[in-house]
């Protein structure tokens, strides 16, 4: 598609069929008179007057505990700058887009005509009795910082600049599963930060807050390297002005562990990343285009680890891994601020959830095969399901446990089905099976483990405790795909033509011999039967070595269910055997 075929599909997208990405819908019925008489005059004089003998009676009757406003003044939007209130709302409803799809939370978008600071405050401050929470959004530095702080100190509720802790969060996660990987420690390495912005500013204090030391860290800004012997530096700046004798990129670069990017388009160059150390992690997260281009990073060093904040390349450092999740939590415990324990409870819980087995649906929704952790892949996608019920609880436990809670949450279990369900990201149905299944774990043969797709969803019923699978099939090929994915759990695996499975072959083939000699089966057709997975998996139920069997991945249905019938059977006064279907939509 054409650079102009795009601009005009992002058009037509924001002006049809309604100009605009995002509306006010109702949550109550309003069909009839005696619903408008509730819904306003004379019925909410009630919520009104229980609000005015307590003010918390506000979150009982009214939309503020999910209502989030994304405010901004148009001072630094995306990559386009200052380009004023109006010209930043698209942005703005497109964050309250993510706000609703991702955590389905309410947002007003407000856009105010101010670049005075005092102004702003003032106006964010007087319209805060509406809302649950506050996103500043694409305001300039060092502005931001000032704006944030005193909102923070005046409000009582949480208030977060995303530019700035949204990016910090996400890529302090990246940064510290990179780093992991590279076999190396945060308080050893030497990171390199261009740019010093409100984004660039905040990620570097998080990554101290990780462990990564001070003297380690050299920033830039479009004059070179901030040194501590440089003129008219900010408050901010000079929290990072380094000591050593050096003023370009290039210096920096050389022998550095890391570099994070949130500057300008294609100012790292090949030489630069090979004067590096080994295993450099390059985080080049300017955007449209990043500090260097994807493909000549990756081409120039085999053991680069790179983030970027596009779409289209492994490992995306992108905010919305973050903000919805880290307002929901907050939100759901009445959190009065957003302080330093929730983002880095949303850190680990980010870090965390990369290392965990990946859902077939986000193998899917990327177009990929497999995804595990490791180089391309350090930290979690956005359209990961799991994301809703793993960062808001971390964020929201770390708020009770911080002190900053109104209203605690008992029964965690619940709160977790109960954000699965905000979303329908999971199934009732699904739900229940699984909470049942994990009461009493059952021992399950999965019949094709030398198949990918089947050996990834043992895996996934080991690591959430789901059943004990047992894995049939080429011991040789479940072993190798095992390391692949990563599956290190000791769990038994059995290969039918094995001979070290002689003696229970034996004893199944004896067994089935029995049960079906009289329809003509013999002792060596029974042996050779026992070699296929299938009769073997069926005898392995039989015989109560095992509980199930889950098979039929690779091969038809009859060829599947004629062991069964032959070897399982049906129960006493059982006369008609039939199978159920589950679609899920």
């Amino acid at each position: 598609m054409s650079k102009q075929s795009k601009r005009i599909e992002a058009l037509v997208y924001h002006a049809k069929p309604t100009p605009g990405k995002i509306k006010v819908v109702p949550t109550k019925k309003y069909a009839s008179q005696r619903d408008l008489s509730l819904a306003y005059s004379p019925g909410v004089a009630e919520p009104c007057l229980e609000i005015e003998k307590d003010v918390n009676n506000v979150y009982k009757y009214t939309a503020k505990g999910n209502l989030v406003a994304v405010i901004s003044n148009g001072t630094a939007v995306l990559g386009l700058g200052n380009i004023g209130p109006e010209a930043s709302k698209p942005v703005m409803e497109g964050k309250g887009l993510l706000f609703k799809i991702f955590a389905d939370i309410d947002v007003f978008d407000i856009e105010v005509d101010t670049e005075d600071v005092d102004a702003f405050i003032e106006t964010v401050k007087n319209i805060a009795p509406t809302f649950g929470g506050i996103n500043l959004e694409d305001i300039k530095a060092p502005e931001a910082f000032e704006i944030e702080r005193r909102l923070k100190e005046e409000l009582d509720i949480p208030v977060m600049h995303d530019d700035q802790h949204g990016t910090a969060i996400i890529s302090a996660a990246a940064l510290i599963n990179a780093l992991e990987i590279a076999e190396k420690k945060i308080e050893d390495v030497k990171i390199v930060v261009s740019g010093a912005g409100a984004a660039a500013i905040s990620c570097t204090r998080l990554y101290q807050a990780c462990g990564a030391r001070r003297e380690n860290i050299v920033m830039l800004d479009s004059k070179g390297v901030i040194r501590d012997d440089r003129d008219n530096l900010t408050t901010q700046k000079a929290e990072f002005a380094t000591d050593r004798k050096i003023d370009t990129l290039t210096e920096a670069m050389e022998n550095a562990d890391v570099f994070i990017g949130l500057s300008q388009p294609d100012i790292v160059t090949p030489e630069m990343l090979k004067s590096m150390s080994a295993n450099p992690v390059v985080f080049a997260m300017a955007n449209p285009v990043p500090e260097i281009n994807y493909q000549l990073a990756i081409d120039t060093r085999e053991d680069i680890i790179m983030a970027t904040g596009r779409s289209d390349h492994p490992n995306q450092v992108n905010n919305v891994l973050g903000f919805p999740f880290i307002f929901r939590g907050a939100l759901d415990v009445r959190a009065t601020k957003i302080n330093e324990e929730m983002k880095m409870a949303a850190v680990k819980a980010l870090s965390k959830l990369a290392k965990e087995a990946v859902p077939e649906q986000v193998n899917i929704a990327y177009a990929e095969t497999r995804l595990t952790f490791g180089k391309d892949y350090i930290i979690p996608k956005p359209f990961d399901p799991r994301l809703i019920a793993e960062v808001p609880p971390a964020v929201a436990k770390a708020a009770m446990e911080s002190g900053v809670a109104q209203e605690p949450i008992e029964d965690w279990d619940r709160y977790k089905n109960s954000l699965l369900e905000r979303l329908g990201s999971d199934n009732k149905l699904v739900r229940m099976l699984l909470s049942r299944a994990k009461t009493n774990p059952k021992r399950v043969v999965f019949a094709e483990a030398d198949q990918l797709d089947v050996l990834k969803a043992a895996q996934i019923t080991h690591d959430e405790g789901v059943a004990i699978p047992i894995l049939l099939g080429r011991k040789d090929a479940i072993v190798k795909l095992m390391d692949e994915i990563e599956f290190d759990a000791d769990v038994q695996i059995i290969d039918p033509k094995s001979d070290e499975e002689l003696e229970r072959k034996n004893r199944y083939a004896k067994a089935y011999w029995e049960k079906r000699k009289r329809q003509g089966v013999t002792i060596y057709s029974a042996e050779k039967k026992m070699r296929e997975r299938n009769y073997y998996a069926a005898m392995m139920v039989n015989e109560g070595d095992a509980d199930a069997v889950i098979t039929g991945y690779s091969r038809n249905y009859p060829s599947v269910v004629k062991p069964m019938l032959e070897l399982i059977g049906m129960a006493e006064g059982v006369a008609r055997v039939a199978t159920t279907n589950v679609m899920m939509t």
